[in-house]
């Protein structure tokens, strides 16, 4: 029998996770010089914290689906926004780097957990009609929470220290913990045990495999346009590293925007025109990158974060639909491979940096935005996926 629950209710409780995670994919690299200076960090130390994070981040994308799919949402939703809350703290108080290790790793974990349950469980309680544009208005909190972080420090440590600003907001985080555990839930999916072999075989399925590697090319330039932007522009122009910043905030700012106008847009026209018409505009982003000014750049930085936004709420959405009887596992399995993308990108532009020099990041992103292109094309046509 199914349980009654509120759309609206488990619809906000989805925010709140996104959000959550958003403040887990930034709030370490908010932190690292403070952490750096308050505990005098050496290079391999702070640079053992960040490697905890994806770890974190991968087994908990790894776990969530099948988790999900046999003992439903509440717990697990609640349970990852509290590892999330208490690694925030423990990176706000703690003084040790073995327990700022366990701290981060809790983090990734439940920001792991966070990002596909909440697009899993969106794409549960709305039919195909309503399924990408609330995909896309939840992707737009993760915005809020990625860019509240830095707005919050750079605006309060004018008049208080780093550790009771985190702790306010953890005190904020709990509250709004306790409104997610207050609120029903849909059912599990599977009644008794873990859904093994439905598993395996959505690992052979060819539809979800093509519809992974999109995200897998998707989540890497997201990465790398986060990551190596910055660098980019301060070692091969006359731009400072505060004005680099600003760049990236524009691109955050322009996905934040872009998803909110989405829910808008999907109305009007087909996924195909949108993704299609999106791609290339973050592909004429990246050329604008290639000789920057300030001014170029920063258009550029906002085109390409237009351009990343209808991505990952259509596609998640197609998804849901195709998969909506193992959701959960689909969704692991896809943002797995995404994750995996992120890691390998960002090594591919590291190396080939350290090889060839940073000019080479606008290419490689370029490059894989031409083959999310191509994806696009050939899942229409032999996938029978409809975009």
């Amino acid at each position: 029998m199914k349980n009654s629950y509120n759309t609206k209710q488990v619809f906000v409780s989805a925010c709140i996770g996104m959000c959550f995670f958003g403040i887990a994919m930034i709030v370490l690299g908010a932190m690292l010089p403070v952490l750096t200076e308050r505990l005098s960090l050496t290079p391999i130390q702070a640079t053992s914290l960040v490697a905890f994070l994806p770890i974190g981040m991968l087994a908990g994308s790894l776990l969530f689906g099948p988790v999900m799919d046999r003992y439903g949402y509440k717990t697990l939703l609640n349970v990852s926004c509290l590892l999330v809350l208490i690694g925030l703290e423990g990176i706000a108080f703690l003084k040790s780097v073995e327990l700022l290790q366990v701290s981060i790793l809790c983090i990734g974990f439940g920001g792991g957990i966070l990002n596909g349950e909440t697009n899993a469980l969106v794409s549960d309680i709305y039919d195909n009609s309503k399924k990408q544009a609330h995909l896309s208005l939840l992707g737009a909190f993760y915005g809020i929470g990625a860019l509240g972080i830095p707005v919050l420090l750079s605006f309060l440590t004018h008049y208080y220290s780093h550790e009771n600003i985190l702790a306010a907001l953890g005190g904020l985080m709990l509250l709004l913990i306790i409104y997610c555990s207050s609120i029903k839930y849909p059912i599990a999916k599977q009644s008794s045990g873990f859904p093994i072999k439905e598993s395996l075989r959505l690992l052979k399925n060819k539809t979800l495999v093509l519809l992974a590697f999109i995200l897998f090319f998707q989540s890497g330039i997201e990465g790398i346009s986060n990551n190596w932007t910055a660098l980019y522009l301060t070692s091969s122009t006359v731009i400072s590293k505060s004005d680099a910043m600003l760049t990236i905030i524009g691109m955050v700012a322009g996905l934040t925007i872009t998803r909110l106008i989405l829910i808008w847009l999907l109305k009007k026209t087909t996924a195909k025109t949108i993704l299609i018409s999106s791609l290339s505009l973050a592909i004429f982003g990246f050329l604008l990158l290639i000789s920057p000014s300030y001014w170029r750049a920063f258009f550029g930085m906002i085109c390409i974060g237009v351009g990343l936004s209808s991505t990952f709420p259509i596609i998640l959405g197609i998804i849901g639909s195709a998969f909506s009887e193992l959701s959960g596992t689909a969704f692991s399995i896809a943002l797995t491979v995404a994750l995996i993308g992120n890691n390998l990108l960002n090594n591919l532009v590291g190396l080939l940096s350290g090889a060839v020099g940073i000019a080479c990041y606008p290419f490689i992103a370029i490059t894989s935005l031409t083959i999310m292109l191509f994806l696009f094309t050939y899942s229409k046509r032999k996938a029978n996926i409809h975009l």
